[in-house]
C-alpha cells in the first residue's frame, strides 16, 4: 500500500508501531493519507494528507487506493458531516458505518459519493464547501467567525483525550482543528504549530470571536490552545471541553479559584 483512505469511523495513530503505544493522532472516515515506512508486525508509518500530520497504523485498518484515486480524491470538493453522529451505507459490502461530526466526505454530491468505484451513501448534513479552503477570509470573517463559535459549542462537554479528534474524546489542539475544520478551514494538528499560522493580536482587547489563544509552561514551550468567544471568555479542553474566564495572565477558573493556563499569544486565522 502506498495511499489509503480510512473507511473506519476512527482510526488511532501511534508513536511507535504498537498497539500500546501512545496514540498521537486519530485519522477520521474518508481523511486520506500516504504510506511512508513499514514495520514488522503488520504496521504502516503514514502522513495524513489533510495536515501532514505522522504516525503509526495498523496496516489492517487502512483501505488502499491508487496513486490516481488518491490524487482525484484531494482535488474534489470535500464536504464533512456536521451530525454528531452519522451512518454511511457503504453499498458495495452492504455495510452501514457510524461517523463523527468533521468526518470528510470526498465529492459528496448531496447524497451519495464514490471511492475507487465503490458507491456510499449519506444524507445526513453537510458543509457546503471544500475541507481545505486556501483563503478562510475570502467570505466575511465576521459570519465565519460566528458560525465558528456555534460549531465549537458541538463539541461542549466532549472528554478530554490525548490525540484525539472525535466529540467523544478530544484533545485541546484537536478541538481547535476540528471546529476549523467545519468552516472549511486547515490547520495544523498540533498548539504549536497552529501557534505558527495567521497574524499576531497583540492585546486581547484587540481580538475577536474566533481567535486562537495559546498558553505555554515554564519553559516557554506552548502547551495548550482554545477559541476566544469574546475578550473575557475562552472555549478550550481541559478535561473537557468548556468555557472559562480569560484576561491578559491566561485562563482563570472560577470553579478553583485559580489561573489554569499562561497565555502567551493570540493569532487570527479568519
Amino acid at each position: 500500500m502506498e495511499y489509503g483512505i480510512a473507511l473506519n469511523s476512527v482510526i488511532p495513530l501511534r508513536a511507535e508501531p504498537s498497539h500500546r503505544a501512545e496514540m498521537v493522532t486519530q485519522l477520521l472516515f474518508g481523511e486520506t493519507f500516504s504510506v511512508i515506512d513499514t514495520a514488522l508486525g503488520g504496521w504502516f508509518r503514514v502522513r495524513v494528507a489533510f495536515d501532514g500530520y505522522e504516525g503509526w497504523m495498523d496496516a489492517n485498518q487502512g483501505f488502499p487506493i491508487g496513486v490516481s484515486e488518491f490524487t482525484r480524491l484531494q482535488e474534489v470538493v470535500t464536504p464533512v458531516s456536521l451530525d454528531l453522529i452519522q451512518l454511511v451505507a457503504d453499498e458495495t459490502r452492504k455495510s452501514l458505518i457510524p461517523v463523527v461530526i468533521g468526518s470528510s466526505l470526498p465529492g459528496h454530491n448531496g447524497s451519495s459519493f464514490t471511492i475507487s468505484g465503490d458507491n456510499f451513501i449519506h444524507d445526513g448534513h453537510v458543509s457546503g464547501f471544500p475541507f481545505n479552503r486556501h483563503d478562510p477570509a475570502g467570505g466575511d470573517p465576521i459570519a465565519i467567525s460566528r458560525q465558528l463559535l456555534e460549531d465549537a459549542m458541538l463539541y461542549m462537554n466532549a472528554p478530554y483525550c490525548w490525540g484525539g479528534r472525535s466529540p467523544f474524546g478530544i484533545d485541546c489542539s484537536g478541538f481547535v482543528q476540528m471546529t476549523y475544520k467545519l468552516q472549511g478551514i486547515s490547520l495544523r494538528r498540533d498548539a504549536h504549530q497552529q501557534a505558527a499560522q495567521g497574524e499576531t493580536i497583540s492585546f486581547l482587547e484587540e481580538s475577536r470571536p474566533g481567535d486562537l489563544a495559546f498558553f505555554d509552561n515554564d519553559e516557554g514551550r506552548i502547551i495548550h490552545v482554545g477559541i476566544l468567544a469574546d475578550h473575557n471568555r475562552i472555549i478550550h479542553c481541559s478535561g473537557h471541553v468548556r468555557i472559562d474566564t480569560i484576561d491578559h495572565e491566561g485562563i482563570y477558573r472560577t470553579d478553583t479559584g485559580q489561573y489554569s493556563h499562561k497565555l502567551r499569544l493570540i493569532r487570527r486565522i479568519i
